[in-house]
């Protein structure tokens, strides 16, 4: 189903009035957030807007960009997108970084006598452990 048609049951949110309300914003400005597909909150089996705290945090960032740094609306959009196709390319990576380090320590370890009679003489490779922060 796609994130557009996303519907809940018994999920926890906060309604559009509470929303609107907190961040000290307009429901119609929501509602404008939602129809451009800046903010995909979920939906009650009544059709309810419930948003959950990924929707909040998202909608802090549409607020700050466009409130702080005076980006229109066209100009979230592409900064949202980017940023979502940033994080799929972490993910992305930390899966590959995972893959490599279970191939090279899983593999069979290596034969000294044939590296020391080779043509070239191989090193073994040395992983070195790196703290990723993801935000």
């Amino acid at each position: 189903m796609s994130p557009r048609g996303r519907k809940t049951r018994g999920k926890t949110g906060y309604m559009i009035s509470a929303v609107a309300e907190m961040y000290n914003i307009h429901p119609q400005t929501l509602r404008l957030y939602e129809r451009e597909g800046l903010l995909v909150p979920s939906r009650t089996n009544g059709n309810t807007r419930l948003y959950g705290d990924e929707d909040l945090e998202r909608l802090e960032t549409i607020l700050n960009l466009a409130r702080d740094l005076g980006v229109n609306l066209a100009g979230i959009e592409i900064i949202l997108n980017m940023r979502d196709r940033m994080q799929k390319m972490q993910e992305e990576m930390q899966a590959f970084v995972e893959y490599a380090q279970k191939v090279i320590l899983n593999r069979p370890p290596l034969d000294q006598e044939g590296i020391q009679n080779a043509l070239v003489r191989l090193v073994p490779p040395y992983l070195i452990r790196t703290r990723t922060v993801m935000k």
